[in-house]
């Protein structure tokens, strides 16, 4: 299956971007790893989706066996210098290169809404081994917050039909067949840095903005350093803390 149209624009356009503006992952999930996943060394994952690589490096910490699998090409460009000594394939949620019953477990950390359909589940049960463990990882902006629900409406226009987290569809697909019930965590998160890096780079890294026209970024970016420099939490800071709640969910693969 060929990569929405949004994701292969957007991240090959914007990876770079995506790299600096994408938060990390809070602390808390190093034990999520290593109780709900059972990752350690002498287990195998997979990570699904890697982009950057960014949760590749909570995966590697766990001192399993890493192998990630991302589709597009720019995006394994920025990988390679986050992890660079990581194997990084390309391949898709749909035709993943790996043997039958060949990992322990295997994530996806911020894309499994991108291919949340029953031809990729049937291959992830595929490359678990019986007794696997399927991870599902997302950085959820907090939009409780005020001025991150301001900077969400500002993007809102162009979201469209694009797949998104919170639109709930990727969910429909549980239950699934060969799945045991999904379990679900939540970690509250803070994104530290300047407002380039956390609020002006991330939000021009979501999909649907780093496919827009140079023009219509540009005008996003200025709304967003407005936002940034009007906003009473933000105005006059030299660094923010974007706030974020992570959603972690797993279920395992049925003997």
């Amino acid at each position: 299956m060929t990569v929405h149209e949004a994701a292969s624009v957007g991240f090959s356009s914007q990876a770079e971007a995506y790299r600096r503006g994408r938060p990390e992952y809070p602390a808390a999930m190093d034990d999520w790893l290593v109780d709900r996943l059972g990752l350690r060394g002498g287990r195998t994952v997979v990570d699904l989706g890697a982009g950057t690589g960014k949760f590749t490096r909570r995966l590697l910490a766990t001192g399993a066996q890493v192998t990630a699998v991302e589709p597009v090409a720019a995006m394994r460009a920025q990988f390679a210098l986050t992890a660079p000594d990581t194997l990084v394939i390309d391949g898709s949620a749909e035709a993943i290169p790996l043997p039958d019953a060949s990992a322990d477990a295997l994530v996806c950390a911020q894309s499994f809404h991108w291919f949340a359909n029953a031809a990729a589940l049937a291959e992830i049960h595929r490359v678990l081994k019986p007794n696997g463990v399927l991870g599902l990882v997302w950085n959820v902006r907090d939009e409780r917050v005020d001025w991150v629900a301001a900077a969400s409406r500002l993007i809102q226009p162009f979201e469209g039909s694009v797949p998104r987290y919170h639109k709930g569809d990727w969910q429909r697909l549980f239950p699934a067949p060969g799945f045991g019930p999904l379990d679900q965590s939540v970690f509250p998160h803070g994104h530290k840095g300047s407002v380039e890096q956390v609020l002006i780079d991330r939000i021009l890294s979501v999909s649907f903005i780093a496919a827009l026209s140079d023009d219509r970024r540009s005008l996003i970016a200025a709304a967003l350093r407005h936002l940034a420099a009007t906003h009473p939490d933000l105005a006059g800071h030299d660094e923010i803390v974007f706030p974020y709640r992570t959603e972690a969910f797993c279920c395992r693969r049925l003997p």
